[in-house]
């Protein structure tokens, strides 16, 4: 069974999109078959890995909306274990024409059920609010992996993150838990960048993850040639750190597999 993670955090420009899909490349790398899900409006991740928005066809908003299978949306990347399901123009949309649909925050989570044992990992890229497009990833997540920027008012609306995440786990998904914090964006010329390290240790000392990810120009080139900083840049700064984070996130999926373990003997 695959495990899913949703990146998510409703401040816009904390590195999502960055992470999602650079610890995705890197854990394919690692031999992990690895399907990113594009469920933000603005579509980054489908135009970071090379795909034009406007026209990718099927996406996840068909998925959503129209209960189009999720293996037909799937798109086979260059990038060997990793695929991904796009975004498009019309999810915009999607959070208003969900209200009205059965089962609305867990249709995405009934459409992975059709992945089966077609990957390790999924990887979901949640959109800049707490709408039902982001419930919708939590409902259907496993672990959650917080992306914060180092910078002023970085916790900002992060109280509200961890509370809609503990609603979804109260309401909707027992199985959801927080794997980890990770800051971004570090620069350590600027004390700010260190001051906002330490504050997010002290409110989060067992989770925020040991890997920092650094301000990088290499980072933020990648996307706008359509490619991984694995491919574009695999000695940088930017790859090291991530191909470090993957190496976390896996050493923290063996405490997801465990507790899921737990439920299910609890359930039975």
């Amino acid at each position: 069974m695959a495990t899913i993670y949703a990146i998510a955090n409703q401040k816009g420009g904390v590195g999502k999109t960055t992470t999602a899909i650079n610890l995705g490349a890197c854990l394919s790398v690692r031999g992990r078959r690895v399907l990113l899900v594009d469920a933000d409006p603005q579509a980054n991740t489908t135009s970071g890995l090379g795909f034009d928005k406007r026209q990718v066809g099927l996406s996840i908003y068909d998925v959503l909306v129209g209960d189009l299978p999720l293996t037909s949306a799937v798109q086979v990347t260059r990038r060997l274990g990793l695929d991904l399901v796009p975004s498009s123009l019309p999810l915009a949309g999607a959070e208003v024409e969900l209200v009205e649909l059965p089962g609305r925050e867990k249709r995405l989570a009934q459409a992975l059920r059709g992945i089966k044992g077609r990957y390790d990992c999924v990887m979901i890229d949640c959109p800049p609010s707490l709408g039902l497009l982001t419930i919708n990833a939590l409902a259907a997540a496993r672990g959650v992996i917080v992306p914060i920027q180092c910078e002023y008012l970085a916790l900002e609306g992060l109280s509200q993150l961890m509370q809609t995440i503990k609603l979804v786990h109260d309401n909707l998904n027992p199985a959801l838990h927080l794997v980890g914090v990770v800051m971004t964006m570090f620069d350590p010329r600027v004390n700010l960048s260190l001051q906002v390290v330490q504050e997010v240790q002290r409110h989060f000392p067992q989770e925020i993850f040991r890997t920092i990810i650094p301000r990088s120009i290499r980072l933020s080139e990648a996307p706008s040639y359509g490619q991984t900083i694995l491919e574009y840049d695999p000695t940088s700064r930017g790859a090291v750190a991530y191909q470090n984070l993957a190496e976390e996130v896996l050493s923290r999926e063996v405490d997801l597999r465990t507790e899921a373990g737990r439920q299910r003997e609890y359930a039975s």
